[in-house]
Formats: C-alpha cells, sequence, structure tokens
C-alpha cells in the first residue's frame, strides 16, 4: 500500500492504535464483506468493462468534486499555496472540464491533485487516532477519522446543496444526489482495486488484520504527505 516495508512500519507504528471494540469491528467487517461480494464486486466488475474514456471522465469527476473539502482542509492545515493551486485547478475544470469530466488543469501543468479530509486536519493539528474501528458500509477508520466523516458531510458544500437544496433553492430535494456521488465513487475505487483485493483475499492469513494494517499504515502516510501514499488504497470506504 505505498510503504517502504520495515522503516515506515516502525515509524507508523500501527499497532499502537487499539482495537478497542474488536467484537464489533470483526462482525462489521463481516457485513461489509457481505455487501462487497453482493453488491460492490459485481457492479464494479461491470463497470470495470466500460470504455476507458468513460471511466477516466467519471474519475475525474468526482476528484474534481472533491476539491469543495480538500481546499477548506488545505486552509486548515496551512497549506494556503496549495489551496490557491486547487481552487484555479477547481475553477478550471469545472468550467473548460465540463464538470471536471476532462482533468484540463493537468494538461495546463497544475501540479499532481492530492486529496485531503477533516481526519487529516484534525491529525495535523494534534489530535490522535484513538481507537481503531470498523464503520457499517464505510469500512476502516478511526475515531477520529469517523469524526473527520462527520466534518465532512455536515460542511462539504456539495452535501448541502444537494441534501438540503430544499432549504437552500425552496425546491423539492432529497439526498440522493449525494449518495449517487458517494456509491459512484466506491464502485470506481473499487473497480481500481479487483486485483489487489483479490491477491490481498488470496494471499492473507487474516484478512481483517491485513485490511486494518493497510489503512493506518496509508493513512499515516496521508497525514504525513509521504509521497509512498497511494491514493487508490488510501480510504478503504471509498
Amino acid at each position: 500500500a505505498g510503504s517502504d516495508g520495515e522503516v515506515v512500519l516502525k515509524k507508523n507504528e500501527p499497532s499502537e492504535i487499539k482495537d478497542c471494540s474488536e467484537t464489533f469491528n470483526k462482525a462489521s467487517f463481516a457485513l461489509n464483506q457481505g455487501l462487497d461480494k453482493i453488491i460492490f464486486k459485481p457492479v464494479s466488475s461491470v463497470y470495470r468493462v466500460l470504455p476507458s474514456p468513460i471511466k477516466t471522465g467519471v474519475s475525474n469527476s468526482l476528484n474534481n468534486l472533491s476539491n469543495v473539502v480538500t481546499i477548506p482542509n488545505n486552509i486548515l492545515q496551512g497549506e494556503f499555496a496549495l489551496a490557491g493551486v486547487n481552487t484555479g485547478r477547481f475553477l478550471i475544470n469545472t468550467t473548460v472540464g465540463v464538470l471536471g469530466l476532462i482533468d484540463v488543469a493537468t494538461y495546463l501543468g497544475f501540479s499532481e491533485y492530492t486529496k485531503e479530509d477533516y481526519g487529516q486536519s484534525l491529525a495535523s493539528h494534534g489530535v490522535g487516532p484513538g481507537c481503531y474501528l470498523v464503520l457499517p458500509i464505510l469500512g476502516p477508520s478511526t475515531a477520529r477519522d469517523t469524526l473527520g466523516i462527520l466534518a465532512d458531510t455536515y460542511i462539504d458544500p456539495f452535501a448541502h446543496i444537494t441534501i438540503r437544496e430544499s432549504e437552500l433553492l425552496g425546491v423539492s430535494g432529497n439526498d440522493l444526489d449525494y449518495d449517487s456521488v458517494k456509491g459512484t465513487t466506491a464502485v470506481d475505487f473499487r473497480s481500481k482495486n479487483i486485483q489487489n483485493f483479490e491477491s490481498l483475499e488470496k494471499n492473507s492469513i487474516d484478512l481483517y488484520s491485513s485490511l486494518k494494517s493497510i489503512y493506518l499504515q496509508d493513512r499515516e502516510n496521508k497525514i504525513q504527505n509521504s509521497k509512498g501514499a497511494q491514493d487508490d488504497w488510501g480510504n478503504l470506504d471509498n
């Protein structure tokens, strides 16, 4: 998962993050595995055979939309120059790039896009991870990252516009648009990692522990802005 082996394992020390609710976590893990087997993997397998331009356009659009969470977190982490770059990236791709379907900003030489979230911002301000958690449907997390997920939902402008569009715009609205984007994000992630998951399931003696280790290591890489962090394996929930 983008680690450099023993050095990163020692630095991150994921084993120090306690599995305080292991019984609940393993039950939630089993539920998620079942949902993956009957829903996400079959849908992702179909999505995987779509023409490459369609899949690329969907991924580009999802990345562009995630800027509405990344930009404020750049600011919260004191990365003001990067916030400016990502704001420019978002404006260009939303307009010239047709709602983000085409990553025009990259063609223009903008730096590589890296997602940020409120869990990472909390960590940058010294908030510890707390206990390891496996959330139903959402997957691996920690107490800190779960707070971050709640912040992502309640502060995300896209969530406010879609889920609360009735209040904001005076139209009859629901959360279908928001849920559709989150579902598509999960399918897009799963389709990119079908072989990774199959290899992990085949070679892991304890799949629960393996996924836990991958998640905790990769989250630490992202918090540290390590070049080893791989977005495809960044959040096993989406």
